[in-house]
């Protein structure tokens, strides 16, 4: 997976829908729960049936989120498989029973992503992040979750169950979805992009946004830039150059490397 950006895009927004292809966005999320009013949930799930076409862009996903409570999740699930969706958001994910009951309700070749919203599954992350082959990404939910800690969504209150669901996922093999900070970011332009550069140098590979204009940030935050995939090149090449003369680390650029710098390089270089 290389994902960098996923747009949230309310199924029930015709005018948003219509140019959700058009964003750029790695993967577009038609959501069926939180931006739904409750009494509008039934006509979300209808819509998914010319959404889901109209908001795909070759080389793209379009994922469905779907709402929490079974028998919604159910008719959810059914109405995005139906629809030809890529793929599913898990939200509020309980554990990995949780993750493995939904799973077998969707449509085969269906890519999961588990959203942790709640304290109480924060202790499960390890077994949640490893909790099915069709789980591709894993996320901490910062608003409901910090709703559910009695905090503020800030960047102090929320970085540790963020980092922590990090390592759940990196360990997983997975894609630790998220950043550390809030999802503001339309009034401080330069401060939303510095926070996704830190969130990006701590080890997360993918984030959602609310907001068009947010994607192109995104994409240049999380994806590789020229100048890194040119010297990564180099740094290979280097170290392969070490390793037939019987060395197993060498300088470059005034750095010394080794294997699992190298590694670094070449887990770039497979993302660009």
């Amino acid at each position: 997976m290389t994902w960098r950006s996923l747009l949230y895009v309310p199924v029930v927004e015709e005018r948003f829908v219509a140019k959700a292809a058009e964003r750029g966005a790695d993967a577009v999320i038609l959501d069926c729960e939180d931006s739904i009013a409750p009494d509008r949930k039934p006509e979300a799930r209808t819509a998914l049936a010319a959404a889901v076409p109209r908001a795909r862009r070759p080389g793209g996903d379009v994922l469905v989120r779907i709402n929490r409570p079974l028998a919604m999740a159910v008719a959810d699930i059914e109405a995005a498989a139906a629809a030809g969706a890529d793929g599913l958001v898990l939200t509020k994910v309980m554990g990995p029973d949780h993750v493995q009951l939904l799973a077998e309700l969707a449509a085969p070749g269906m890519k999961l992503v588990a959203l942790v919203e709640e304290a109480k599954a924060l202790p499960h992350l390890d077994a949640i992040a490893r909790a099915h082959p069709s789980l591709v990404a894993l996320g901490i939910g910062g608003e409901d979750l910090a709703t559910d800690l009695g905090a503020e969504a800030t960047p102090d209150a929320l970085e540790l169950p963020k980092r922590l669901g990090l390592v759940a996922a990196r360990g997983a093999g997975i894609l630790p979805l998220g950043f550390i900070g809030t999802v503001a970011g339309l009034s401080d332009p330069e401060g939303y992009r510095a926070m996704l550069r830190r969130s990006r140098a701590l080890g997360f590979a993918c984030a959602t946004c609310v907001h068009p204009s947010q994607v192109a940030v995104i994409n240049e935050e999380y994806g590789p830039r020229p100048e890194e995939l040119e010297r990564a090149r180099r740094m290979v090449a280097a170290f392969d150059a070490a390793l037939a003369e019987g060395r197993g680390a060498v300088t470059f650029d005034g750095q010394m490397i080794d294997r699992p710098i190298v590694e670094r390089a070449k887990a770039l270089l497979r993302r660009g």
